[in-house]
């Protein structure tokens, strides 16, 4: 698997990620934040476990078996930091918008490179630190968010980003061990849809009637974003680190505005504009300077 794959997979990751925005915002016109989250993964699982089994099922077993303490280790992580950065992410556009949210969620920017300091003691390239600058500073354009009202969601958002953080930095740890992919997108949507589940039943009132009405909005961003997202995002981070695909990923508020431009036929104004530019520049500088370092030796 080559790094330029891995590339195709970050930004495709991403343009589900943005996109799928839309679906979680208008999917709970009827439905809890928890309902809406279980309701997709539990989507993202079933559309995922065929291909895994046709693809991996010969590789399963022994990948696991290369440190299965390590495997269940990231599994509970991963599925812990997946379930409150969705949760909080979804439940944040109850109280907040989706410019705000998008702004927000960017965070996790500059708190991967953070953790991965505090966690494990490494140290990322210096075009990191002015690639966030840009990226943060491109979301706040794209998003509007100098018109916006502080909102309570908001705070939900920025404790969504952190999680996301994590999320991002231990799927890195993983695929430098493991390489089950697909098989463990699909368990990790298991985890995240049954602990969605079990919290909706005792904070929320689940109705099939309105889950079916949903329907649209939860299959969208069930198969699209809650299985082949997530499929792809651990296909992404075989070959690149954790702080430059986070970078990466950022390009979500790009997409979400433009398919806001496109769907919902908002006006992009020359602050959105600006801002996708910034965001570009910030991702092609954290890819581009740390390879021209390797290549002047």
């Amino acid at each position: 698997m080559t790094k330029t794959f891995s590339m195709i997979c970050a930004v495709i990751t991403t343009f589900i990620w943005g996109t799928a925005f839309i679906a979680q915002d208008t999917g709970m016109d009827k439905i809890g934040p928890l309902t809406f989250n279980f309701s997709r993964f539990f989507v993202g699982f079933i559309s995922i476990l065929p291909i895994a089994l046709i693809f991996e099922k010969n590789k399963i077993k022994s990948e696991i078996s290369k440190n299965k303490k390590m495997f269940y280790k990231y599994w509970i992580l991963m599925g812990v930091s997946l379930f409150f950065g969705t949760f909080l992410q979804q439940a944040s556009l109850l109280y907040t918008n989706i410019a705000n949210a998008a702004f927000f969620t960017v965070f996790y920017v500059p708190i991967v490179p953070i953790l991965l300091f505090i966690i494990y003691k490494q140290k990322v390239h210096w075009s990191i630190y002015p690639s966030i600058g840009l990226c943060v500073g491109g979301v706040y354009l794209l998003s509007n968010f100098s018109n916006s009202e502080i909102m309570f969601g908001d705070s939900l958002v920025i404790l969504c980003s952190l999680f996301w953080a994590l999320h991002i930095i231990f799927a890195g740890k993983f695929m430098k061990t493991f390489n089950i992919p697909i098989f463990y997108a699909a368990l990790q949507a298991l985890f995240v849809g049954t602990l969605s589940f079990l919290f909706a039943i005792i904070f929320e009132n689940i109705s099939i009637e309105n889950i079916l009405n949903e329907s649209y909005s939860i299959i969208y961003a069930g198969v699209l974003s809650g299985g082949l997202a997530f499929t792809l995002q651990m296909f992404a981070q075989k070959n690149i680190d954790e702080a430059p695909a986070a970078i990466i990923y950022s390009l979500e508020g790009v997409f979400a505005t433009i398919a806001g431009w496109i769907i919902l036929k908002q006006i992009l104004d020359i602050d959105n504009i600006i801002g996708c530019f910034l965001i570009l520049i910030a991702v092609l500088l954290s890819q581009i300077a740390p390879e021209i370092k390797k290549k002047l030796g």
